[in-house]
């Protein structure tokens, strides 16, 4: 080879490393920001909850809320140096893709808190694994006592738990509805089965006598039998510790069944959802909630609009409370990052921040969090669907 052509070579050579140098630190720098050659480090919440599936009309409003409240601060985080990004997950109301989901959220470093889970019996086994991780988890509708009971440092919860929420249904049904006999009905899960139970007691502790105490399964869709035992038994109210898909299917077959005393639920049939498959079968239903009708005061009135200009959509029994959670996880995110120097924090510092919650004012409730993560200013509403619409109106609110 003569000396021009090696030199020649030589050169494509040298280029070539120079520009392939250029090619890494291009891609080392978009990997430190998540890509697009931003140079803000990205920092991701999750949201898990039921995206598909017989629940999903209340999990999307979960991810809505959240993804409302994430936009909402993403220029502030923005001045601070960092991209705010939201990690939806279905976790299918199942506990066994909630748990695989978690693994995942463990996985993704850039993940430093949850907000979710929808279904007590999903977030518990789920909350194993972040606890482990130090991921913080803030749920806007788990109700079941052993959510916090166990004393995880990760888990916290903005609503009210089964324990206030059963008793508050029960007193309710005998001493303002009248109950005298009462036919119970839940749906095997963990939140179902403790709201039921919480019930029970308490109905029974008010003089009433519990009629049946029965079990359905998620998913099933003829209730013949449950509600000819029903029948049997001459009750003058029923309670359903359940979820809405279930709820709407009992209420449309106890009725066509003459079945006609009154039905209540709780926060689990606090959706459209339950509209859309009981259809007018569903006036006068009740139902306890964890969660208030924002729509009552002019500020709730105008987040409920801003929510369905942005995602066409009215707001749902979760909508508000999912937006308060992320609301707590980022709050509790900036005073982490003050408190690092401006750096960012650790899951840990992430998790001791949101523990340490206090007073924080949101859109739908105020939020103070115990030493096992429940919120001190949780409440439980009473609402009556008056016709085929959603929400039903609202009847009594009890505090602790």
């Amino acid at each position: 080879m003569s000396m021009k052509k090696s030199f020649v070579a030589l050169l494509i050579f040298v280029l070539a490393g120079s520009l392939l140098a250029a090619c890494g630190k291009k891609s080392n720098s978009e990997a430190s920001s998540g890509g697009g050659g931003s140079n803000k480090t990205v920092i991701k919440i999750a949201t898990q909850s039921p995206l598909s599936g017989g629940s999903a009309v209340q999990g999307e409003a979960i991810k809505l809320g959240a993804q409302l409240s994430l936009d909402d601060h993403k220029d502030e985080f923005a001045k601070l140096g960092f991209d705010i990004q939201l990690a939806p997950y279905d976790d299918q109301a199942d506990p066994k893709k909630g748990v695989a989901n978690a693994e995942l959220v463990a996985a993704d470093k850039q993940i430093l808190a949850v907000v979710g889970h929808m279904n007590s019996g999903v977030a518990i086994p789920s909350s194993v694994v972040y606890e482990k991780y130090n991921i913080p988890m803030v749920s806007p509708s788990n109700t079941a006592t052993q959510v916090t009971d166990r004393k995880l440092k990760v888990v916290n919860r903005i609503v009210a738990r089964d324990d206030f929420q059963g008793p508050a249904a029960a007193q309710y049904a005998v001493q303002t509805a009248g109950a005298k006999n009462i036919f119970v009905i839940q749906d095997k899960t963990a939140y179902g089965q403790g709201l039921a139970e919480a019930f029970k007691t308490e109905a029974e502790k008010q003089g009433a006598k519990i009629a049946g105490y029965e079990s359905i399964t998620i998913g099933e869709k003829d209730f013949n039998g449950i509600l000819n035992q029903a029948l049997t038994k001459k009750p003058d109210f029923i309670f359903f510790g359940g979820l809405y898909a279930e709820a709407g299917l009992l209420v449309k077959q106890a009725k066509e069944k003459g079945l006609d005393v009154p039905f209540m639920g709780a926060d689990g049939i606090d959706t459209q959802g339950i509209v859309d498959v009981a259809g007018d079968k569903v006036t006068g239903v009740l139902y306890t909630s964890i969660s208030t009708d924002i729509t009552k005061t002019a500020d709730g009135k105008a987040w409920a609009d801003k929510y369905k200009q942005k995602f066409g959509k009215n707001v749902d029994g979760y909508s508000a409370y999912a937006y308060d959670c992320m609301s707590v996880i980022l709050e509790a995110l900036k005073k982490a990052i003050n408190d690092n120097g401006g750096k960012l924090p650790s899951r840990e510092q992430v998790r001791d921040a949101v523990r340490a919650t206090k007073d924080f004012q949101g859109v739908a409730t105020k939020v103070t969090f115990d030493d096992k993560g429940d919120n001190d200013y949780a409440k439980v509403f009473i609402y009556k669907f008056e016709k085929a619409a959603y929400p039903g109106s609202m009847i009594s609110d009890i505090s602790k």
